[in-house]
């Protein structure tokens, strides 16, 4: 197994762990570390994917890369923002539960 495979079998893991967790938890901390974790995962992938080709590394993925740190880290600061804002507005840090119709 070479390395960028075992670096792209584990960012789809993290991808998947972090969308799993997105969709079964309903506090807002828990969605906003897995969206993050989810990223992590995105990031993993496209390094595996500049070091798939022998010689020096393509230079594009890790310039997505860097680009995508800073979209994350704008993302979990708004995210985080609105968060404590509903918390204020509703009392509570979690989304309530799904109401069913009649």
């Amino acid at each position: 197994m070479s390395l960028p495979l075992i670096y792209g079998a584990a960012g789809v893991a993290l991808f998947f762990l972090g969308a799993y967790a997105l969709f079964a938890y309903a506090h807002l901390l828990r969605k906003i570390l897995a969206a993050n974790i989810m990223g992590s995962g995105v990031f993993m992938v496209f390094i595996a994917m500049a070091g798939r080709t022998p010689g020096a590394p393509d230079p594009v993925p890790h310039a997505m890369v860097l680009t995508g740190i800073v979209v994350t880290v704008a993302f979990t600061s708004v995210a985080l923002a609105l968060a404590v804002r509903i918390a204020r507005a509703s009392g509570r840090a979690h989304l309530p539960e799904r109401e069913e119709e009649p």
